[in-house]
């Protein structure tokens, strides 16, 4: 196993509250303390940057992360967007698309309200189960015309994997560089041969959810990325596990934000699947599509 410096973990949640829509206060992540002592650890195993993918209307909180970042090391990037029904701001209803996306470049060019911190993504913008519904329709939208306009990455929440097809029509509309916007989730899909289907539209990919074996095992999440790195798309993925909750910090019981290095790696490595594919997906690809 080769030992990989500047490791980056491509979609994270500093600080994040979903606790109000989802009547649970395990989703409302706010032990500061907590995250910089787990953060701390990352740093000593190699870990150099973190990207934040909480936005607008779910408790963005910029001087928060920024404060983490400092006490712990790692360097954290943060996010502009909204994230998708039932979660959406008041704003996304009331305004347009044009609009949103002034938001959203205001956030980027000139940082977070009175801050002075600037977004370096439009993320986690995302699309429901079934259907894209029309405010997340209009939210895609105005993303794309940010994207145009700032050259930042898009990153989607796709929701257990799907409607990954459908978010790329509308990228496709706005004649967005597919290599600069990554489907999040994708291995919450459990299809592969859908997984191959994205990657040859020349998208990036996420295993993000790495450790939640109650939606797919790591055993087929090893399995899916050993075959996707044989076929010569270990350049296309990127991966995280996506913590939003109290529970998954190790002092309360969970695995920590230190699992993916820690057991997931080797795991991947026991398939004997070359260094050059984990350090595509665990540094260089994110380094290129934020031009780090």
């Amino acid at each position: 196993m080769k030992d990989i410096k500047e490791i980056i973990y491509a979609h994270e949640h500093t600080t994040i509250d979903l606790s109000g829509v989802k009547k649970d206060s395990d989703c409302n992540l706010n032990n500061k303390d907590q995250t910089i002592e787990e953060f701390k650890e990352l740093l000593s195993k190699g870990v150099s940057t973190i990207i934040d993918m909480t936005n607008r209307g779910i408790a963005r909180n910029v001087q928060y992360v920024n404060e983490v970042s400092e006490k712990s090391g790692v360097k954290i990037l943060n996010a502009t967007g909204y994230y998708k029904e039932p979660f959406l701001p008041k704003e996304v209803y009331e305004l347009d698309e044009n609009e949103l996306a002034k938001i959203m470049v205001a956030d980027i060019i000139y940082g977070v309200e009175d801050t002075g911190i600037k977004a370096s993504v439009i993320g986690e913008i995302g699309t429901s189960l079934k259907k894209i519904e029309p405010m997340e329709e209009k939210v895609l939208q105005a993303g794309c015309k940010a994207q145009i306009e700032t050259g930042v990455p898009i990153v989607t929440h796709t929701t257990l994997g799907k409607l990954g097809h459908e978010q790329i029509k509308t990228f496709n509309k706005f004649n967005i560089d597919l290599s600069k916007v990554i489907l999040s989730h994708i291995d919450l899909s459990g299809d592969i041969e859908y997984m191959k289907s994205l990657l040859d539209k020349g998208i990036n990919i996420a295993f993000d959810t790495v450790g939640k074996n109650n939606y797919q095992s790591d055993e087929n999440r090893v399995e899916w990325l050993k075959e996707l790195c044989s076929l010569g798309y270990s350049d296309q993925i990127v991966m995280s596990m996506d913590i939003t909750r109290k529970s998954h910090f190790k002092e309360n019981g969970g695995l920590g934000y230190s699992y993916l290095i820690d057991k997931f790696l080797p795991m991947l490595y026991k398939t004997e699947i070359k260094d050059e594919h984990v350090e595509n997906m665990i540094v260089n690809n994110i380094k290129r599509i934020y031009k780090l």
